[in-house]
């Protein structure tokens, strides 16, 4: 049994059209450090809940870098999202909307702690299109694509989305060591 710990049942939901492996939501609460990476933010994490946990378990943070913004917002692309929004996002960008996603997946068990990274390269729309997924898919189209996530299937996105790439990792390694 493995616990991932996260109160967004829209990432749990991503998971789980992933794996037939036993994984269990759990919303867990615990402290979001400022960090200016990913890294250092899932690692601080994963070890508040492991303690409280103490199975197995993981969680996911990710971000959104847009290039013309020196990687802005990047680790703080959740307080990004909450303060500025989709259009608040649109309405600092001109010509330039090179951007990247990323996850971080932290996984912790008895013995080991291990880090599972995604990336999904692409650009940032002009407008928002779609109503579908969370945060920022509605202004993101992946690199060979011409939608953005919110408008694709949890099953399309996951082909392509930085999550998808972690969990595949994740996946994998959990299927090695059960």
């Amino acid at each position: 049994m493995v616990y991932f710990i996260t109160s967004n049942s829209y990432k749990y939901q991503e998971v789980q059209k992933m794996t037939s492996l036993p994984i269990f939501q759990t919303p867990l609460e615990y402290p979001e450090i400022q960090a200016d990476t990913l890294e250092a933010v899932a690692l601080y994490g994963i070890e508040y809940c492991h303690d409280r946990v103490r199975e197995p378990c993981f969680l996911e943070d990710s971000g959104l870098f847009i290039h013309v913004l020196s990687g802005f917002p990047g680790p703080y692309s959740r307080y990004v999202f909450e303060t500025l929004g989709c259009d608040g996002i649109l309405k600092l960008l001109s010509e330039e909307r090179e951007a990247h996603f990323e996850s971080v997946i932290a996984y912790a068990d008895e013995s080991d702690t291990k880090l599972f990274i995604g990336r999904v390269d692409g650009r940032i729309s002009r407008t928002k299109k779609g109503e579908k997924g969370f945060g920022f898919d509605p202004i993101f189209i992946p690199e060979g694509e011409k939608r953005t996530f919110a408008l694709m299937t949890l099953q399309e996105k996951n082909l392509y989305s930085h999550r998808g790439k972690a969990f595949k990792n994740l996946i994998t390694y959990l299927e090695q060591v059960r």
